[in-house]
C-alpha cells in the first residue's frame, strides 16, 4: 500500500482528501477538468502510424463485443435476482404478518442470542431492570398491549438519512399506516424493470391500499456510445395516482396572496393552490420526454429519485429490521470506504453510471 512505511504522509493525504471532499468549489473544478479529458484523444494516438491505428480499431471492435457479453451477464444477474426474490418472499411475508399483528411469533422464534457486547450491557442493566420490573408490570396492566410492531416502517424511514430528509411532519401520521414494502421484478422475457409496492392499511387519508413506483432499466450498450456501458442504468420511472380523501391531500397547500388592481388601486385576496413538500411526491416523478432532454431541476429530482428507489430495493426491503433497530446504519457507515471496491459483482449504485447516481 501507499501508506506502508510512510504513516505521516498517509495521514496528511487523508486529511487533504477530506478537505477536498468538503469543498464544493474544488470538487466542481476537478469534475470540470475530468469532464474535459473524457473522450479527448491523446497526442500519442494521433502520432501512431496508420497501420497501428487500424489494429487499435480492431481492439475497439473487440471491446464492443465485450460490452455485449457484459450486458448478457447483467441479464443473468437479473434472472438470479428474480429467482432468489421468490425464495426470500415467504420470509418477508412472515415479517409483514408479525409487524401488522397477523401472526404472533412463538417463544422459540423470539429467542435471540446476544453477542458479547450486548451480554455485557445486559449484565450491567440487570439490576436497573429488576428495579423497574414492578413499575413496568403495573403500566402494562393499565394499558392495552400494543399489536404487532407499531410504526415499524415509519421508524425505518426516520432512521435513514436518505429517507428522513424526504419526510415532513404531515407525512408521519400517514406512514404509521404503512404495513409493508415489496420489490417486484419484471417477468421473464420482459424489458428489465422493478417495482416498489407500498401496502397501507385502510386510513382516513386516501382510499388506496397499494401505492406503486416502477423503474425501467436499460441493460444493453448504447449503439452510439457502447464504451459508456457499465451495467444496467435506470432510464425512467412511473408512479401512481393517489386517491386522496377530500381535504387530506398533503402534496398540495393553499396560500393566500394580496393583489392590487392597477387601475382602481383596490386590493383583493387571491387563494391559490401550490405544490407542498411531502414524501408522497415520490409517487409523481417528473416525466422523461422521449428525447431524454431534461432541465437541471428535473434531472436533479430524477437522480435523487433513482438513488432512493435503488436504496429501498437493495437495502431497506431486505434488511428492514436492522434499519428499525439502527444496526444497519452503522454497517452502512462502515461500508462507505470500501463500497467502490466491493461493487464489481453487484448492482450497487456506485457501479452504475455516474449520471444516474451522482
Amino acid at each position: 500500500m501507499f501508506c506502508e512505511g510512510n504513516t505521516g504522509l498517509c495521514v496528511n493525504t487523508r486529511q487533504l482528501t477530506v478537505q477536498m471532499m468538503q469543498n464544493p468549489q474544488i470538487l466542481a473544478a476537478l469534475q470540470e477538468r475530468l469532464d474535459g479529458l473524457v473522450g479527448s484523444p491523446s497526442g500519442y494516438m494521433e502520432s501512431l502510424p496508420k497501420v497501428v491505428k487500424r489494429r487499435v480499431n480492431a481492439l475497439k471492435n473487440l471491446q464492443v463485443k465485450c460490452a455485449h457479453i457484459e450486458a448478457k451477464f447483467y441479464e443473468e444477474v437479473h434472472e438470479l435476482e428474480r429467482k432468489y426474490a421468490a425464495l426470500y418472499q415467504p420470509l418477508f411475508d412472515k415479517r409483514s404478518d408479525i409487524v401488522k399483528a397477523a401472526y404472533e411469533p412463538t417463544e422459540e422464534e423470539c429467542e435471540w442470542k446476544a453477542d458479547e457486547e450486548e451480554e455485557l450491557t445486559v449484565s450491567k442493566q440487570e439490576e436497573m431492570k429488576e428495579k423497574a420490573k414492578v413499575e413496568e408490570e403495573k403500566k402494562d396492566e393499565e394499558k392495552e398491549d400494543p399489536k404487532g410492531i407499531p410504526e415499524f416502517w415509519l421508524t425505518v424511514f426516520k432512521n435513514v438519512d436518505l429517507l428522513s430528509d424526504m419526510l415532513q411532519e404531515h407525512d408521519e401520521p400517514i406512514l404509521k399506516h404503512l404495513q409493508d414494502i415489496k420489490v417486484k421484478f419484471s417477468d421473464p422475457g420482459q424489458p428489465m424493470s422493478f417495482s416498489l409496492e407500498f401496502y397501507f392499511e385502510p386510513n382516513e387519508f386516501f382510499t388506496n391500499t397499494l401505492l406503486t413506483k416502477t423503474y425501467k432499466m436499460r441493460s444493453e450498450p448504447d449503439e452510439n456510445d457502447p464504451f459508456s456501458f457499465d451495467g444496467p442504468e435506470i432510464m425512467g420511472c412511473t408512479g401512481c395516482t393517489i386517491d386522496w380523501t377530500k381535504g387530506k391531500n398533503i402534496t398540495l397547500k393553499t396560500i393566500k396572496k394580496k393583489q392590487k388592481h392597477k387601475g382602481r388601486g383596490t386590493v383583493r385576496t387571491v387563494t391559490k393552490t401550490v405544490p407542498n413538500d411531502s414524501f408522497f411526491n415520490f409517487f409523481t416523478p417528473p416525466d422523461v420526454p422521449e428525447s431524454g432532454d431534461l432541465d437541471e431541476d428535473s434531472e436533479a429530482v430524477l437522480a435523487a429519485d433513482f438513488e432512493i428507489g435503488h436504496f429501498i430495493r437493495e437495502r431497506i426491503v431486505p434488511r428492514a429490521v436492522l434499519y428499525f433497530t439502527g444496526e444497519a446504519i452503522e454497517d452502512d457507515d462502515d461500508d462507505v470506504s470500501t463500497h467502490h471496491s466491493l461493487c464489481v459483482m453487484t448492482s450497487e449504485p456506485s457501479h452504475w453510471p455516474s449520471h444516474v447516481f451522482p
